[in-house]
């Protein structure tokens, strides 16, 4: 991640440091503006890799500032996530019509959205991001379709191994059934929404042959998550 240059625009000053901070521990180039006026001239100065974008920010909001990149060809293709402490379902949909790629509500955790920023790069950059990637004690090779566990190998089915792809690249998040029947098997696919919670109990049983504590929690009425459990020992 050397080479990928991070935009931070929030006018929390403390918050940006924060994100600065961490962002440079997970290895990002690091650049911040103050507020959205600012920001466009950054961007207009050298375009960076992916921008995190504050919604509500002084004089241009973060939704006017993704308006505009989203208006511009020079613009159009650069991976924005959206940060606000909108938490309605209208605005997160507001968000991401303006042109988001993804939307966090604050507070959030710094691990969630450094994996958030991965996964987007993963999508629309892919040649900035590394094939292999981890979620606690689970590391997948994407390029040798391999998946570890505390250093063991585990042997996943083909569907298994992309429903773990889209829950590592979103650690912490809750998918409905919905969400990843579209995300794995495709919206044009017709499969009943059980046979998520069939693949969800193999890939359960095949991440805790070693007696391994199970990394998948289900959020009751909601659907699944992947939480990060610490390396053994």
């Amino acid at each position: 991640m050397a080479s990928t240059t991070v935009l931070v625009v929030e006018d929390d000053e403390a918050l940006r440091t924060l994100m600065e901070y961490n962002f440079q521990r997970e290895g990002f180039e690091v650049v911040s503006a103050k507020d959205g006026e600012e920001a466009l001239l950054k961007i207009e100065e050298s375009q960076p890799d992916v921008l995190v974008l504050d919604w509500m920010l002084p004089a241009i909001s973060g939704i006017e500032v993704c308006r505009r990149l989203r208006a511009k060809p020079e613009t159009q293709g650069l991976p924005i996530i959206m940060l606000t402490a909108r938490a309605e379902e209208n605005d997160r949909v507001r968000g991401l019509d303006t042109g988001a790629d993804d939307y966090m509500v604050k507070p959030f955790s710094m691990e969630e959205l450094a994996a958030r920023i991965r996964a987007v790069l993963r999508r629309l950059r892919p040649a900035l991001v590394s094939d292999v990637v981890t979620c606690g004690d689970i590391e997948m090779d994407r390029t040798a379709h391999r998946v570890r566990r505390n250093k063991e190998e585990v042997h996943l089915g083909p569907t298994e191994f992309r429903l773990l792809d889209h829950l590592m690249q979103n650690p912490g998040r809750v998918f409905s059934r919905e969400q990843l029947l579209n995300a794995v098997w495709g919206s044009d696919v017709f499969v009943e929404a059980r046979t998520v919670d069939v693949h969800i109990g193999r890939l359960r049983k095949a991440l805790g042959k070693h007696g391994d504590k199970n990394p998948i929690r289900t959020v009751r009425s909601a659907g699944y998550s992947l939480e990060a459990t610490e390396p053994k020992v």
